[in-house]
């Protein structure tokens, strides 16, 4: 018998009965495999796949929530390789940039580290350091080598979110730095800007942080950061004023130039002070205050009610302007509001109507001297007027001034109008002064200059004879007098030698005098030794001298 069998090259081959009982008594050698080992050629992969593992294991234990901030541009950002910083330190990765749905700006997806979530909070806020140059300064310079990058200032909100709008430039205040936040009102924003200083005392205590329209358009509202301890010093007194640039004036008391600082110059800047003997208490946080132009404006005594006037001139009001003062005695009482002209109903004369507005408050008592009162339409009819006068020579800046003209005309008071007072006035003094010149010129042209040509010419024609007349003397005393008056000097001449000779000292009558007087000068001597004897010894008088008798005696 033969046996179809399957050979490893899978042909069939037949075996013999022979064949297959040989095949049978030989026995198939058997293979043992072997059991838990592992060929040295996978341990490297394996290791691998452990530390790959590991690795991942790690970043995803270590990997913090991912949020998003939404910039304008992606200038300076790059996936992954920008990173995100706290006071530089790497808090984060940019992962990915993608452009907004609507085009309009880009969206940075952020990883943050597992250990900074916090940076997630609400009031969390993003912006891109670049190379910046501002009015407050250069920043981001280091950036030039090491590229941008995304800093963080962190929220203290513990609402957590995903979703931010990044700065397009850094906050001007840190949120760490304890202080408190005020707000300005202002008519307009003038040289200021972010980041503008705030003084106290011309010390930098804060900045303005923000800026906005308000919602009826006509001021700029302010927000303003002060610093703390210097916080405190903010009081619900505070009065607020503008202290950009210089401020020069030029004023009777002379020139003046004030100025908080250099920086205050350039980049603009907010001073703040309060009255003297001011108690007030700190303000509180976020109180609202009004920004003034200037420093004399914010700490001036409140003015209280105002009071409208209004006043005609019949002459131009070159240099008069608006804010014009309103001059009482030499003390501000008011200003101008408003310059108009005024037509009246047929159109043939004009007037120039000035509106302004007086503060009683500023006089001690001023109350009395309300418009509408008794005492100020007495004030009237005993002459007080408006007068434009010249202010400034250099400028030629003009105000009002309400003072009193004894010779003024008088005037009929005509009631308020609406609660306006009309004050009369008078002619400036440039005016008057004109009149007087005309008057003075009226006067010179009715002089009879004629006449009194003819009276000049007669008087020199006169003149001229009486010099010929005095001529014809002159020659008269040369050739009959001059002589004679010659020989009569010559004789003057002869005597005053003769007194001479007479009275020099040398001669003989000046010694025969000189022995006369010192005779007399003896007599004199003698004259007074015998007075005084004889009001010693009077008896002597009658019995004579002791020694004489004496002598006589022998």
């Amino acid at each position: 018998m033969s046996e179809n069998i399957k050979t490893d090259d899978g042909q069939n081959h037949k075996l013999s009965t022979q064949q297959k009982a040989e095949s049978q008594e030989i026995p198939e050698p058997m293979i043992k495999k072997p059991r838990g080992r592992i060929s040295l050629i996978w341990i490297i992969p394996i290791i691998a796949l452990l530390i790959a593992l590991s690795l991942a294991a790690k970043a995803i234990w270590e990997r913090g929530p991912t949020i998003e901030v939404s910039f304008r541009t992606a200038d300076g950002l790059e996936a992954g390789k920008t990173n995100v910083r706290y006071k530089q330190v790497n808090i984060g990765l940019v992962r990915q940039i993608k452009l907004s749905p609507d085009n309009s700006h880009i969206i940075a997806e952020i990883e943050l580290s597992k250990d900074n979530s916090t940076f997630a909070a609400k009031d969390s806020r993003f912006w891109v350091v670049r190379p910046r140059i501002g009015t407050t300064g250069v920043s981001g310079i280091d950036t030039l080598l090491s590229g941008s990058y995304i800093e963080v200032d962190g929220g203290k909100a513990s609402e957590k979110q995903t979703d931010f709008i990044g700065l397009e430039t850094p906050p001007v205040v840190p949120s760490d730095v304890p202080g408190k936040i005020f707000f300005l009102t202002a008519d307009n924003l003038g040289s200021l800007d972010i980041g503008s200083p705030i003084y106290y005392r011309r010390i930098n205590v804060g900045q303005i942080t923000a800026y906005n329209l308000s919602k009826d358009g006509k001021h700029v509202e302010l927000q303003t950061f002060i610093r703390s301890p210097y916080d405190k010093f903010v009081t619900t007194d505070a009065r607020f004023w503008q202290a950009s640039g210089v401020d020069v004036s030029l004023n009777a008391s002379g020139f003046s130039l004030n100025t908080q600082s250099l920086a205050s110059i350039i980049t603009g800047g907010i001073a703040f002070d309060y009255p003297e003997n001011s108690d007030a208490n700190t303000a509180p946080l976020k109180s609202r205050f009004t920004l003034w132009n200037s420093r004399t404006d914010a700490l001036k005594v409140p003015d209280g009610k105002p009071h409208k006037i209004v006043m005609y001139f019949d002459t131009s009001l070159r240099g008069l302007s608006t804010g014009a003062p309103i001059d009482f005695m030499g003390i501000n009482i008011g200003n101008v509001t408003s310059i108009n002209v005024e037509f009246d109903p047929n159109y043939s004369k004009l007037r120039m109507r000035v509106e302004a507005v007086l503060y009683p408050s500023r006089l001690a008592n001023g109350k009395e001297l309300d418009p509408t009162g008794a005492i100020f339409r007495r004030f009237i009819q005993q002459g007080w007027r408006a007068q434009m006068r010249t202010g400034n020579l250099l400028t030629g800046q003009n105000y009002i001034a309400f003072d009193k003209f004894p010779k003024a005309k008088p005037v009929t008071l005509i009631q308020p109008e609406n609660g306006v007072v009309e004050v009369p006035t008078i002619p400036p003094e440039l005016n008057s002064l004109q009149a007087q010149v005309s008057e003075i010129a009226d006067k010179v042209s009715k002089f009879p200059i004629d006449e009194i040509g003819g009276d000049v010419r007669k008087t020199l024609k006169n003149m001229n004879t009486t010099i010929e007349s005095t001529d014809k003397l002159i020659k008269q005393l040369d050739t009959k007098v001059a002589p004679d008056f010659q020989a009569t000097l010559n004789d003057a001449r002869r005597t005053m030698q003769s007194t001479e000779s007479i009275l020099s000292s040398d001669a003989p009558m000046q010694q025969d005098l000189r022995r006369v007087l010192q005779q007399v000068t003896r007599t004199a001597a003698s004259l007074q030794l015998m007075s005084d004897y004889i009001e010693q010894h009077p008896e002597s008088l009658i019995r004579g001298k002791k020694g004489e008798t004496h002598k006589n005696a022998k």
